[in-house]
């Protein structure tokens, strides 16, 4: 009795050996045995756009919400930014709001501007003026007030009455001209402000009374 229950024991261990062992497979030489897969660690999900978020814009840029207004003399009117400051001068007017500027002035002229005369003249008063003056660009361009010679620089601002700082700007100065007469546009902002479209609205806007 005793020898048959120590030989099914014995059968048993042995059929439990051979379970076990049948499930472990050994891998190939040369490869690693695959391991369990590692617990992947939580992740804060990435954060929404808010639309509701107000839109911050670079310093110098013109709202796309700014109305533009008339403003008219007997010589020759055109459409500026509203609410934004304006200082009378003797030959003209000038409109400012933070670190934009629009700037026209008229006086006599013999003969209309060329991109000749206006390099051998103009430039040159521009660059003696100071500021690092830097020219971009000079060329003829027709708006809907009529043709006029651009000129496109780089120039430091006046220095703030307060903090004394100093901006680059990128001024835009468009030369226009009629029976003895001429008027000049100066629009200038800080370098790098995306105003391509308010300016070209306040050029377009030019007109000869």
């Amino acid at each position: 009795m005793d020898r048959r229950i120590t030989a099914v024991a014995s059968l048993l261990v042995g059929l439990l050996m051979l379970t076990a062992c049948g499930g472990v497979q050994n891998a190939p030489a040369g490869q690693a045995v695959p391991s369990a897969p590692a617990e992947v660690a939580a992740r804060t999900p990435a954060a929404e756009p808010n639309p509701n978020a107000t839109e911050s814009n670079p310093p110098g840029d013109i709202p796309d919400s700014t109305v533009f207004v008339a403003y008219r003399t007997p010589r020759y009117q055109i459409k500026v930014p509203e609410g934004w400051a304006r200082t009378t001068l003797a030959t003209g007017a000038s409109f400012t709001d933070k670190l934009n500027s629009v700037r026209i002035e008229t006086g006599p002229a013999t003969s209309a501007p060329t991109v000749t005369t206006a390099t051998r003249a103009e430039v040159p008063k521009l660059k003696a003026a100071g500021g690092n003056f830097v020219l971009r660009e000079i060329e003829t361009v027709t708006r809907a007030g009529g043709q006029a010679v651009r000129i496109v620089y780089l120039v430091d601002s006046a220095p703030n009455p307060v903090t004394g700082k100093v901006v680059r700007d990128e001024a835009e100065r468009y030369e226009f001209h009629r029976d003895g007469h001429e008027a000049i546009l100066t629009l200038s902002g800080p370098v790098g402000a995306d105003n391509v479209d308010p300016w070209k609205l306040v050029s377009d806007s030019f007109r000869w009374a």
